[in-house]
């Protein structure tokens, strides 16, 4: 067997002998050294599960030989013995921008509409041709935090834009430089991040990132089938590198649901970089069947000493403190294979303590090692080449002094393509214990104990007088430091000298006149261990995770009840009017009977006498709960975008808008360009996911804009070039949109009809031009932000000319001068109450405008258009009554059964009606008082928000907050890392807000 063993040594290493020995050398002799070397006695790692105790391994030119037991040493062999120490597979970091220049932002401050550059994609956040080794310079400081730390492989790329190009993998070895790429293009980078190094304005948000994702892949598509008469540099890159791992830095756990959502549609298998929050979403983050790669930065304890300062924080970020040590353990007991990885970490040596932390939160060790080791070695598809000390396995490994997950362990030595990088010098003397010490004839006792690499000095005259003095341990040099107790006195003594003997130490001592003179110490006895005596630290008591994981969150997500609601006032606004007394039986998330003297034995009782039972108000034009921005302005139209990506489901404006009896709203796309995004249309199930948020079948919808915005007169740009800048170019951008559209529609019948038979190439997939020949087939409406009466009219002859009708104007404040023309046109109007003279274009908006145009036959909503107003919209519906003499039943439809008709979704919500969806609301009080409360709200016969439940929940998260308080208070006095408080600043989205 033995000599078997090395036959098979000696045929794996004939390819390997003579590697790379044509590189030339002009720093000294050529020195080969092909010797073997073997590490025996050793606990070994061959892999995160399969241990040999007093193992042996074998490693030469940087490879692993052979791992076991009885394994004969070979000759020309150094051996070393690693008796009572450990070996472990050298740890992989497959993201990072190792050795990569920090991309210089772009300083120019109008924006850039198309592109400067020739023979790439027309965005410059398309950056797929870009490959990291060709950017790449070896960074060997870096590299040495990166060993001490365990790392011997890293993943590189160039952290730079939205499609980013491919990555590198680099061995860690700071003496061959020859050796250290080992592979060139092994990953290709994405994220949702624009480009800092371009000015170029699209995308401008999420949305518009999501969008541009979208129209890459199908461009990709079209150019692979030839269908292109251009060459296209960064297409040929996607195309050449899809079958390289595809990694996308999602940076987010709703950014994760996202890119996988791309994924998805395209037949994608995207690796996702989190961010340590996944956690909190953990059973749709399941759902993604997604492996990821997961930083441990964890949040440092926020200085809470400054009550004014505490309460500025929100409770979200104090629990997340609290919280995040457990992320890594939930992710391993939900079966999500993750890689770990350094990045974000403002220190390296703040890896260990956080995983280490990890751990102590239950994390298994395991777990933690294959993480670091065979889980990115399996991703990259190199488990042949690293993650293990298998045969053939490069020769990556770290030697420790024990469990290289314990607090006291000590990482002596990493190895990388058998290259040894020293982290702690493992052949350090054991010189602790107690010693007589005479410097040039004066007697001391000297106490050394501490670590064996980390010795500390206590020095004593004889009459037991403690001098203060300071002892460092290299190569076996040992070097002390004798300080004076006068603080004001610098007279050190230096004492210095090698250590052969550790019961006679002797050396030079250089004396604080420069006198040089001798000193000896003898051992008098041994060092002895104490007892730890240091109590074991317990974890913070951890707060529950809630749906959502903020404040009013649910610990668990609410069901749908059997409720009867008797003896009710209800508002049904259906022919049958308000009703009074009147039972209403909730079942299967259906309105299933009204009337008197209902009965059902499975349904819970809510006594509703003299109170009032609506449906659920619909909020035709909001702007709340959407993510990193409610505009994509970078272009003049944006008919691409959808809010529908970017629903933020943790927004604490949903559970507002619940406790002001909101149900539905549609979230638009702002008014920064003329055609803009594409809608959502939501119920605010709190605590559900943004897709569970979603209105099932919804209509399409898509906003437009008129007026100030969309010709950048109020953006405060020095020299605005986007076109159009100025109203009549405004109506240009329709017709000139709606043409091109036609003709793209036109083009895909064409093709669908005769070309797929035949040889015509395929049209270019235009997710823009595709989403505005939806409006000329009546599939998709518009809700267009307006103003000005000629504009109003423009629009509708725009729409008449393209055969088309507007479904809704929004704002429509000058809509009273054009009411007539609006109801020959059949369009909708969804307005403020009474919101005037805000701006030029709105100072003929009067507060009887809604209540004309709903006497001249139009279906007229009240909007909010704000994140306060959206939960008092109820309030805004009696203003119809006050300014117009509308009914109170009317008025009521406003905010209900109307929006929910501009919609088109009255068949299933708007009024209480047998059949429909159980969204109600019970108030206690007329709804149109200004007194009115709602006490119930329910979606689907869920209830999302219960009164007397949020009075509880204000009581708990006092609570919490204090306990959370005193956490962070005990952290700092216990003399950890701490960090300011930090108020987080809220953008509250209007029509024009933009971001960047």
């Amino acid at each position: 067997m033995k000599k078997t063993l090395l036959l098979l040594i000696f045929s794996f290493l004939l390819p390997k002998i003579y590697a790379q020995e044509y590189f030339p050398n002009n720093e000294g002799v050529p020195n080969k050294n092909t010797n073997f070397s073997a590490f025996t006695n050793a606990k070994i790692y061959v892999s995160p599960t399969q241990v040999i105790e007093k193992g042996t391994l074998i490693v030469q030119n940087g490879k692993v030989i052979a791992t076991g037991t009885n394994i004969e040493i070979p000759k020309n062999c150094t051996t070393v013995n690693l008796e009572g120490k450990s070996i472990y597979p050298s740890f992989i970091d497959m993201y990072s921008s190792f050795g990569i220049e920090k991309p210089k932002r772009n300083t120019e401050r109008n924006p850039l509409y198309d592109t400067k550059r020739t023979g790439f994609y027309w965005n410059e956040s398309i950056r797929s041709e870009v490959n990291a080794y060709e950017n790449f310079t070896y960074d060997e400081k870096k590299a040495e935090e990166l060993l001490k730390a365990g790392f011997g492989v890293i993943g590189s790329h160039v952290p730079n834009g939205i499609a980013r190009g491919t990555g590198t993998l680099i061995a860690l070895n700071n003496f061959d430089k020859s050796s250290q790429l080992l592979s060139d293009k092994i990953t290709n980078h994405f994220a949702f991040t624009k480009s800092p190094t371009t000015n170029q304005a699209y995308p401008s948000s999420l949305m518009g990132m999501m969008a541009l994702l979208r129209q890459m892949y199908f461009d990709l598509d079209w150019y692979k089938k030839g269908n292109a008469t251009n060459k296209d540099l960064s297409l040929e890159a996607l195309s050449n590198n899809e079958k390289l791992i595809q990694i996308f830095a999602s940076e987010d756990k709703l950014n994760s649901l996202r890119a996988s959502k791309i994924a998805k549609e395209f037949g994608l298998n995207y690796v996702l970089k989190g961010n340590g929050n996944e956690f909190e979403r953990i059973q749709e983050i399941k759902k993604t069947n997604a492996k990821f790669i997961i930083p441990i930065d964890f949040p440092a304890a926020y200085d809470v000493s400054d009550p004014n300062q505490a309460d500025q924080m929100e409770l979200k970020d104090l629990r997340f403190w609290n919280q995040a040590p457990t992320n890594l353990k939930i992710l391993s007991d939900n079966g999500i294979v993750f890689a770990l990885t350094t990045d974000k970490l403002k220190k390296i040596e703040d890896f260990r303590t956080n995983l280490l932390k990890a751990i102590k939160y239950g994390f298994d060790k395991t777990k933690a090692l294959e993480a670091l080791t065979t889980i990115p070695a399996a991703i990259l598809g190199k488990s042949n080449e690293i993650g293990t000390l298998k045969t053939g396995s490069l020769a990556n490994f770290v030697i420790t002094s024990g469990e290289i997950f314990d607090e006291k362990t000590t990482l002596y030595e990493n190895w990388v393509q058998g290259n040894k990088f020293v982290v702690n010098d493992m052949t350090t003397k054991d010189i602790r214990g107690n010693y007589d010490l005479t410097i040039d004839n004066e007697k001391f006792k000297w106490k050394i104990d501490g670590e064996i690499a980390a010795p500390k000095s206590e020095i004593t005259t004889t009459d037991s007088k403690k001098i203060k003095s300071k002892l460092t341990m290299s190569n076996n040099w040992l070097s002390t430091v004798v300080k004076p107790n006068d603080t004001l006195k610098t007279n050190f003594t230096r004492l210095i000298g090698y250590v052969e003997n550790t019961q006679d130490l002797s050396g030079k001592a250089v004396l604080f006149n420069g006198t040089e003179v001798k000193w000896t110490a003898t051992k008098t006895a041994p060092f002895v261990k104490t007892a730890d005596s240091t109590k074991v630290e317990k974890n913070n008591r951890l707060m529950p995770i809630t749906f959502p994981n903020v404040a009013y969150g649910n610990l668990e997500k609410p069901q749908a009840q059997t409720l009867l609601f008797k003896n009710a006032t209800v508002w049904t606004n259906e022919k049958e009017g308000i009703l009074e007394e009147t039972d209403v039986l909730i079942k299967n998330g259906k309105i299933a009977s009204i009337g008197k003297n209902i009965s059902d034995a499975s349904a819970t009782i809510i006594d509703a006498k003299g109170k009032h039972l609506t449906s659920g108000i619909i909020d035709e034009h909001s702007h709340i709960a959407i993510s990193n921005g409610v505009n994509e302005g970078g272009h003049n139209s944006s008919a691409e975008v959808t809010i529908q990506d970017v629903v933020n489901s943790e927004d604490i404006n949903i559970y507002r808008d619940l406790a002001g009896g909101v149900t539905i709203s549609q979230l638009l796309h702002g008014s920064a360009n003329p055609i803009g995004g594409r809608s959502a249309i939501v119920k605010w199930k709190w605590g559900a996911s943004a897709e569970e948020m979603l209105y099932k079948d919804q209509p399409g919808f898509i906003k437009f804009a008129l007026g100030e915005n969309v010709k950048q007169a109020n953006w405060g740009i020095t020299n605005p070039t986007r076109f159009p800048q100025t109203r009549m170019g405004v109506e240009q951008v329709f017709t000139d949109y709606f043409q091109r559209a036609k003709e793209y529609d036109l083009a895909w019948k064409k093709y669908n009809s005769s070309g797929k038979k035949g040889k015509e190439k395929a049209p270019r997939v235009d997710l823009e031009l595709q989403t505005l020949a939806e409006i000329l087939n009546k599939e998709r409406f518009i809700t267009c932000h307006s103003y000005v009466q000629s504009e109003i009219l423009m629009l509708m002859n725009v729409a008449d000319k393209f055969n088309f009708k507007v479904n809704t104007f929004t704002h429509i404040l000058e809509g009273y001068k054009v009411a007539d023309k609006m109801k020959e046109h059949g369009v909708g109007a969804s307005t403020f109450s009474d919101w005037w003279a805000y701006k030029f274009e709105v100072n003929d908006a009067i507060p009887f405008n809604g209540p004309i145009m709903h006497n001249a036959g139009i279906v007229v909503a009240y909007n909010s258009d704000d994140a306060e107003m959206s939960r008092r919209l109820n309030q805004e519906a009696a203003k119809a009554v006050k300014y117009g003499n509308i009914s109170e039943e009317d008025a009521w439809k406003f905010v209900t059964l109307n929006p929910a008709k501009l919609l088109h979704i009255d068949n299933k919500v708007g009024s209480i009606k047998v059949g429909k969806d159980a969204d109600v609301v019970l108030w206690n009080n007329n709804p149109l008082s200004i007194y009115a409360k709602a006490e119930k709200t329910l979606i689907e016969g869920v209830v999302y928000y219960d009164s007397k439940k949020d009075e509880e929940n204000r009581i708990a998260i006092a609570k919490e907050r204090n306990e959370l308080i005193g956490q962070l208070l005990q952290e700092k006095n216990k003399g950890m890392t701490t960090q300011q408080p930090k108020k987080t600043e809220k953008v509250a989205y209007h029509c024009d807000t933009m971001e960047e």
